[in-house]
C-alpha cells in the first residue's frame, strides 16, 4: 500500500463513519472496505494503514479488519509470528492509546485480547500478558493506568465468552487455564486499584479518578460473572444464581475488608460506580456455600452483608439514585435466595433487619412510578422468607421472628394492595404524564407470580383486607353506572367509573394470582383455605357477571374497560387451572358408596369409593361461592368467552386472550367434557359463522380463526361429542356453502377484494377444522366432503391469486396441514385411490403456483421474503409432507405415464434452483424447506435428480449445508449425503440408467466424493459436537463408495502433524477400520459409530488444527 491507496481508504472510511460522500455510496464503501478482511495478504496494508494514517475511521476499519483475518487464518501463521503481532498490537496501544479516539482503542484492545486467547497454549508470552504487560500500563501513569484496566475488562469478556467457529472444548480448556492461572490475580488488580483510589494513592482530576474507578469495578463484577466450570449462564437473565468460585479464593472473599471497600465505594460515589459496586456485592453473597470452611465463617460473612444493608436502610445512602435502588432490591431478594431462613433468623440484629425491610418495602410500594420494575425483586424476598417458614422452629434464632415476620407480612400485602389501588387515581390525574403500572406486562407478571405465597401466608387476614377494599368498589361501581344508565353521564362521573375500574382491575389480578397459587398437596387441604378462595371468588364471578349482562344487554355498547377485561380472564384462567380439572370424578361419586371387587387368592374386598379429601375440598369451594355447582360456573365462564367473542371483535388483544382461554379449557379431558354438558357451547355449534360472531370478518383476527375452528372441531371430536353437539357434516355445512359459492366463481369473479377476504377467511377455518383431526376416521370425513367438489377449486385459487402473498399463504398453510399424516390419520383402504387423488390436487396447487411465481420478477428488497421466499418455503413444505406421508404409492404414475410427480417435482427444483444459497441461509425457514426437500428427494427419487441438469449445483449446496452452523440444516445436508453415497454403493457396477447418469456426473465433478469426505471428517474432529450423530451417519457410506476418497485424506491429515501426532493417528485410524465390514447393514453402520465417536475423542486429545 502506498499514500494514494492509503488516501483512498480514508476517503471510503468518511463516507462509512462520516458524513462526507466524496461520490461513493455508504453500501459502496462498506463492501469495498470489506475486501480488507478477504485474505490475510492484506495484513500489511491494514498494518500500514496503523502506522501512517492520522485518521480514525481508518484506524478502526484496519483494527476490525485485523481482528477477522487473524481469527480465521490464525493456523497461517508460526508461534513466533503470533508473538511479533502481538507485541506489535500491545506497543501501538501503549504508544497512541493515549492520544486516540476511544472507538479505535476498543478495538485494539479486542484484537489484542482475541491474539491473547487464540495463542494461550501456543507460547508462555501469551499467557504474560497479565502478569508482566498489563501490570507496566497500570503503574506507568493515569491514562496508561485506565488503558491497563481496559484491556484486563476485554480479556476476561474474550476468555469467558465461547468464539465461533471453535469447539466448546476448546474454549473450555482455554477458559480453565485463564481461570487458574489468571482470573484471581486481575480480581486482586482491581480489589487493589479501588484501595488505592479509595487511600488516595491514585491522585487525578476528577474524570480520570471516576474513570478509573468504574473500570476497576467493572473489572471486579466480570471476574465474579465468569463461568467458572462451563454452566453457560443466561446472560440476558437479570437474577444470578450460585457464583462457583474456587477455593484458592476464599481469603479474599472472607475478609470482611473486600464487602466493606464495596460497600464504602457504593455510599462514597454515583451512578455508575456505585450501581457497580453493588453489583460486585450481590454477586459476593452469591458465593456457594461450600466455599466457607465453617457455618461460624458463612454466618460472619452474611452479618456483614445484613448488618451493611440494615446501615444503608436506615440511612437511605445512595437510594436516591434509581441505578442503586435497583441493584439494591436485586441485593435483598438474592439475600434469601443464596442464604436459609434458619441462618438469618440466627444473624444478630435480624428482627430490625426484618423490620427496616419492611419499611423499605412500604416505601418503595407507595412511590411505585419509582420502583416498578424493582418492585417484584422485594416480593420476591417476601415470598422466600415465607416459604421457609415451615422448616425452621419457632425457637430457633431471635426470639419471636414468626410474629414478627406475620406483622411485616400483612404490612407489605396492604401495603401494595393500597398503593395499586392507590395508583389508578394518580395516573388518571396525571392525563399521561405517568406510565401505567397496569399496562406493563412484563413487570406486572412478574409481580402477580411473587404474589400467592405471600398472600397465603396469613390468608385469613388478607382475605378480609380485599373483601374490604373489593365490596365498596364494586357497589359503588354498581351505582354510578344506574346513575349514568339513567341520564347522569356527566364527565366527573366518567371520570370516577374509569378510576373505579381501574381499581377492580387491579383486585382482579391479585384474587387471581392468589386463586392461581392453591396447592393441592395433602399439607394445605385441611387448612380450610378454598372457603377463602370461594369468598374472593364470589366477587369476582358477580363483577364478570355483571359486565357481561351489561354487555350483552346493550348488544356491545355498554363496555367496559380492555384492562377489567383482560383482568377478569386472567382470573378466569387462574380459576381454570386450579378447580375445573377433576368435575367429573365429583359428578361419578354422588351413586356409589363403595364398591366390591373379587380379588383372585385374596377373597372379597370392600373400597371405599366416597369423596376423598380433594373432592370434598373441591365441593366446600363451590358451596361456599355459592354460584351454583360446577357445571353452572362454567357455564358462565363460556358465556363470557362467547359475549367477548361476539362484542368485542375489533380488539384483537381480547380475542386473542378469550380464544386462549377457550382453548385451555377444550384441551383438558375433564373440563372439555364438561363443557359438551353446557347450552352455550350447543349454541356455539351451530351458530358459529360470521354473523353470528362479527370478529371473524375483521382481517386483523384472520389467524385466530384458525384458533377458534380449532377449538370447536377439538370439542365436536372429543368423545360423545357428536352425540352431544350434532354430527361433523352439520358443524361444517356454512363453510361448505361458502366454498360453494366461491366454486362458481371465474378466475376474474375471484380477483376481487371481497373475494379476498372470504377466501383467507375459510382457508384458516379449513386448516383450523383439519388441525384437530386426529384419526382416519374423522381425516376421511373432511376428505368425503372437499373431494371432488373442492379440489380443483385450490389450483384455481393458486392460479388467480398467485402474486397475492396473503392468499397464497393461507392457502398453502390449509394443504400443508391437510396433507400432514399426524397420528397416521392420512390412512385410506386399499382399495381407496384418494391418497392418489390427493397428491394430484397438491401437485396441480404446487405447478400452478410454482409457475406463476417464476415469472415474477425479482425484487431484492425487504419484501422479497412475503412476497416470495415464504410462499416457495410453504410450497416446499406441502410437497415434502406428501412425499414423506407413506400414503401414495408414486410407482403407480411412472407406471400409467401420469406426469403429475414429475411435474411437481421438476417445479420445485427450479423453485429452489432460482435462490441463491446466500439467501436460502438467510432465512432459516427457507432453508429448513430446501433442505428438507433435497433430502427427501434424494431418499426415493433419487433417479429424477440424477437425470436432471441440475444435479451438481444441488451438491453444491448439499455442500454448503454441511458447513452451515445450523444443526438441522448440516443433519438434513449429511443424511442427503449417506443416500447418494449408499445408492452409489449397492447399484456400482450394475447396468442402470440412474448410474450411467451419475457416473457422468462424476467423470465432470472428479473430486465430488474426496470433498464430502473431507468436509465431513473436519466436522467430525473440529467442528462443534451437537451435530455428531448426523455427520457420522454418511461416513461409513462414503468410505465404502469410494474409498481413495477415504485414503487422500487420511493422508493430507497426516501431513499436517507433527511426527509424534502423525503416530497417535496412524494409530487411531487403525482402531477406527478394525473389524469394520464391507456393508450398510444396521449393526454394521451403528458399530462404525461408536468407533468414529471414539476416533474423535481420541484425535482431539491430540491434534493441532
Amino acid at each position: 500500500m502506498d499514500a494514494q491507496s492509503l488516501a483512498q481508504v480514508e476517503q471510503l472510511c468518511d463516507v462509512l463513519y462520516g458524513s462526507s460522500s466524496h461520490g461513493v455510496s455508504r453500501q459502496d464503501a462498506q463492501q469495498r472496505l470489506l475486501a480488507l478482511q478477504s485474505s490475510s495478504e492484506y495484513i500489511p496494508q491494514c498494518q500500514y494503514v496503523l502506522d501512517h494514517s492520522g485518521n480514525h475511521y481508518a484506524r478502526l476499519v484496519a483494527s476490525n479488519s485485523l481482528t477477522e483475518l487473524i481469527t480465521n487464518h490464525w493456523n497461517k501463521f508460526t508461534v513466533q509470528q503470533r508473538i511479533v503481532i502481538r507485541d506489535y498490537v500491545l506497543n501501538y496501544v501503549a504508544q497512541h492509546g493515549p492520544s486516540q479516539q476511544e472507538f479505535v482503542n476498543i478495538s485494539l484492545i479486542k484484537l489484542l485480547c482475541r491474539i491473547t486467547k487464540l495463542g494461550w497454549f501456543d507460547d508462555p508470552a501469551h499467557r504474560e500478558l497479565c502478569d508482566e504487560q498489563v501490570p507496566k500500563f497500570l503503574q506507568h501513569g493515569l491514562d496508561h493506568c485506565i488503558l491497563g484496566l481496559k484491556i484486563l475488562n476485554r480479556l476476561v469478556d474474550e476468555l469467558n465468552i465461547p468464539l465461533t467457529g471453535r469447539t466448546l472444548t476448546q474454549h473450555r480448556k482455554t477458559s480453565v487455564s485463564f481461570r487458574d492461572v489468571c482470573l484471581l490475580k486481575i480480581f486482586q488488580l482491581g480489589l487493589t486499584t479501588l484501595r488505592q483510589l479509595q487511600t488516595r494513592a491514585i491522585n487525578g482530576n476528577q474524570q480520570q479518578e471516576a474513570t478509573i474507578g468504574d473500570q476497576s469495578l467493572g473489572l471486579c463484577v466480570r471476574c465474579l460473572n465468569f463461568d467458572f466450570i462451563g454452566t453457560n449462564p443466561d446472560e440476558s437473565a437479570e437474577d444470578v444464581g450460585t457464583i462457583q468460585v474456587p477455593s484458592s479464593w476464599r481469603p479474599i472473599i472472607q475478609d470482611s475488608s473486600t464487602l466493606e471497600l464495596l460497600f464504602d465505594f457504593y455510599s462514597s460515589t454515583d451512578p455508575p460506580c456505585s450501581n457497580k459496586a453493588m453489583e460486585a456485592v450481590i454477586l459476593l453473597a452469591s458465593c456457594r456455600r461450600s466455599l466457607f470452611p465453617s457455618d461460624k465463617d458463612r454466618a460472619a460473612f452474611l452479618e456483614t452483608i445484613m448488618r451493611s444493608i440494615r446501615e444503608i436502610m436506615s440511612s437511605r445512602a445512595g437510594l436516591q439514585h434509581q441505578e442503586n435502588y435497583h441493584q439494591f432490591c436485586r441485593l435483598l431478594g438474592r439475600i434469601k435466595a443464596n442464604y436459609q431462613l434458619s441462618e438469618l433468623v440466627k444473624a444478630e440484629g435480624y428482627i430490625e433487619w426484618l423490620g427496616l425491610a419492611s419499611t423499605f418495602t412500604v416505601m418503595s410500594m407507595e412511590n411505585w412510578q419509582w420502583s416498578t420494575n424493582s418492585i417484584h425483586y422485594l416480593l420476591a424476598l417476601w415470598g422466600r422468607l415465607v416459604a421457609a417458614v415451615p422448616y425452621v422452629r419457632a425457637d430457633t434464632g431471635a426470639k419471636g421472628h414468626p410474629e414478627a415476620l406475620e406483622k411485616e407480612v400483612l404490612s407489605v400485602v396492604r401495603c401494595y394492595a393500597d398503593s395499586m389501588l392507590g395508583s389508578v387515581e394518580t395516573v388518571a390525574a396525571s392525563e399521561g404524564a405517568l406510565d401505567d403500572p397496569l399496562e406493563d406486562e412484563g413487570s406486572l407478571k412478574e409481580q402477580l407470580d411473587r404474589l400467592p405465597v405471600i398472600c397465603r401466608f396469613q390468608y385469613p387476614p388478607v382475605g378480609r383486607l380485599l373483601l374490604e377494599r373489593f365490596d365498596p368498589a364494586i357497589a359503588q361501581y354498581q351505582e354510578l353506572l344506574n346513575m349514568m344508565a339513567s341520564g347522569g353521564g356527566s364527565s366527573d362521573i366518567i371520570r370516577r367509573i374509569e378510576v373505579l375500574e381501574g381499581k377492580l382491575t387491579w383486585l382482579t389480578y391479585i384474587i387471581g394470582a392468589i386463586i392461581g397459587g392453591h396447592s393441592w398437596s395433602s399439607a394445605h387441604l385441611s387448612d380450610g383455605e378454598e372457603t377463602i378462595d370461594a369468598g374472593l371468588s364470589r366477587r369476582v364471578m358477580q363483577l364478570a357477571q355483571f359486565v357481561d349482562f351489561r354487555l350483552s344487554s346493550t348488544g356491545g355498547q355498554a363496555k367496559c374497560s380492555q384492562k377489567l377485561e383482560l383482568a377478569i380472564l386472567y382470573y378466569f384462567q387462574s380459576f381454570r387451572r386450579v378447580y375445573m380439572f377433576m368435575w367429573d370424578q365429583v359428578s361419578g361419586s354422588d351413586s356409589i358408596s363403595e364398591t366390591v371387587v373379587t380379588v383372585v387368592g385374596m377373597g372379597t374386598l370392600k373400597l371405599d369409593s366416597g369423596l376423598n379429601t380433594k373432592q370434598k375440598v373441591y365441593e366446600r369451594m363451590f358451596d361456599h361461592m355459592g354460584m351454583g355447582d360446577h357445571t353452572t360456573v362454567a357455564n358462565l365462564i363460556i358465556t363470557k368467552v362467547a359475549n367477548n367473542l361476539k362484542f368485542w371483535p375489533a380488539d384483537e388483544e381480547i380475542v386473542s386472550r378469550t380464544l386462549e382461554l377457550f382453548l385451555e379449557m377444550a384441551s383438558g379431558y375433564s373440563s372439555s367434557k364438561l363443557l359438551l354438558t353446557l347450552d352455550t357451547i350447543h349454541y356455539l355449534m351451530s351458530h358459529h359463522s360470521p354473523e353470528y360472531f362479527p370478529f371473524l370478518t375483521i382481517h386483523k383476527n384472520a389467524r385466530h380463526r384458525t384458533t377458534y375452528y380449532t377449538i370447536l372441531t377439538r370439542l365436536m371430536l372429543t368423545s360423545g361429542g357428536e352425540d352431544k353437539l350434532g354430527t361433523f357434516q352439520q358443524f361444517i355445512e356454512p363453510i361448505g356453502t361458502v366454498l360453494s359459492q366461491l366454486t362458481s366463481l371465474n378466475i376474474t369473479e375471484l380477483r376481487t377484494q371481497q373475494v379476498k377476504k372470504l377466501l383467507i377467511g375459510v382457508l384458516r377455518d379449513l386448516r383450523g377444522v383439519t388441525s384437530s383431526l386426529h384419526n382416519r376416521k374423522t381425516y376421511g370425513t373432511l376428505f368425503d366432503i372437499l373431494y371432488p367438489s373442492y379440489f380443483p377449486f385450490f389450483a384455481k385459487i393458486a392460479e388467480a391469486w398467485h402474486d397475492e402473498p396473503e392468499v397464497v399463504v393461507s392457502l398453502l398453510k390449509f394443504l400443508e396441514e391437510f396433507c400432514y399424516n399426524k397420528a397416521n390419520r392420512v390412512n385410506f383402504d386399499q382399495n381407496s385411490p384418494n391418497g392418489i387423488l390427493l397428491f394430484r390436487m397438491i401437485s396441480d396447487v404446487i405447478c400452478m403456483y410454482g409457475r406463476k411465481l417464476l415469472t415474477h420478477p425479482v425484487v431484492n428488497d425487504n419484501s422479497i421474503y412475503k412476497v416470495r421466499f415464504k410462499g416457495m418455503s410453504l410450497a416446499l413444505n406441502v410437497l415434502n409432507s406428501c412425499l414423506s406421508g407413506n400414503y401414495v404409492c408414486f410407482g403407480v404414475f411412472s407406471l400409467y405415464n401420469d406426469p403429475v410427480l414429475d411435474n411437481a417435482l421438476s417445479v420445485s427444483l427450479e423453485m429452489i434452483l432460482s435462490v441463491s444459497l446466500d439467501d436460502v441461509i438467510s432465512y432459516p425457514k427457507l432453508s429448513k424447506a430446501y433442505f428438507a426437500f433435497i433430502e427427501i428427494l434424494f431418499r426415493g427419487n433419487i433417479s429424477t435428480v440424477l437425470a436432471s441438469n441440475v444435479f451438481l449445483q444441488i451438491m453444491h449446496a448439499v455442500h454448503e449445508g454441511l458447513q452451515t452452523n445450523d444443526g438441522t440444516l448440516c443433519a438434513q445436508a449429511a443424511t442427503t449425503v449417506d443416500h447418494l453415497a449408499t445408492f452409489y454403493f449397492d447399484n456400482v457396477g450394475r447396468d442402470k440408467v440412474a448410474m450411467h447418469n451419475l457416473n457422468k456426473h462424476l467423470q465432470s465433478q472428479p473430486n465430488m466424493f474426496s470433498s464430502l469426505t473431507s468436509t465431513l471428517f473436519n466436522l467430525l474432529l473440529f467442528g462443534s459436537a451437537q451435530n455428531n450423530w448426523a455427520v457420522m451417519r454418511p461416513l461409513l457410506s462414503l468410505m465404502l463408495a469410494s474409498e481413495q476418497s477415504f485414503t487422500d485424506y487420511k493422508q493430507y491429515l497426516l501431513s499436517t502433524q507433527s511426527p509424534e501426532n502423525q503416530a497417535q493417528l496412524n494409530e487411531a485410524f487403525s482402531k477406527l477400520l478394525a473389524d469394520v465390514n464391507r456393508s450398510l447393514e444396521s449393526t454394521n453402520r451403528d458399530r462404525f459409530v461408536q468407533k468414529l465417536t471414539a476416533f474423535r475423542v481420541a484425535c482431539r486429545s491430540f491434534l493441532t488444527l
